[in-house]
């Protein structure tokens, strides 16, 4: 029995605080720009300058999220079987960015219509 009252307050407490910090999609905009993403991937996150560089507009967030965080462990050092993604540009880049900007950014671009979005 108290292991799962310890186990309900400790899920209670990571929700109250996932939902606490909510991202800020002008923030997200501003980081955007203030790091220069559209050099590569366009300024509507959807001419990217070379048909290998991915369309970022109407990606998914939680996507979005996981690639950046992949390419921040590939400049972390961490071990190969960490789920990593090694690339100059993208590792340099992302070196930059904190969480929060981070969040901001894959919510910004998550909120842009583009060809990967799907809106009901």
């Amino acid at each position: 029995m108290n292991k799962t009252i310890i186990a309900l307050a400790g899920a209670a407490l990571i929700a109250v605080a996932g939902g606490a910090q909510a991202a800020d999609l002008d923030a997200g905009k501003a980081a955007f720009d203030k790091f220069t993403c559209a050099t590569c991937h366009g300024a509507d996150a959807k001419s990217p300058i070379m048909p290998a560089y991915p369309i970022l507009a109407g990606q998914h967030q939680d996507y979005l999220m996981h690639a950046l965080r992949a390419y921040k462990r590939g400049t972390d050092g961490a071990p190969s079987t960490a789920n990593l993604r090694k690339n100059a540009v993208m590792g340099a880049m992302v070196a930059q960015l904190t969480n929060a900007d981070m969040e901001n950014i894959a919510a910004w671009l998550a909120s842009l219509d583009g060809p990967l979005a799907v809106r009901k």
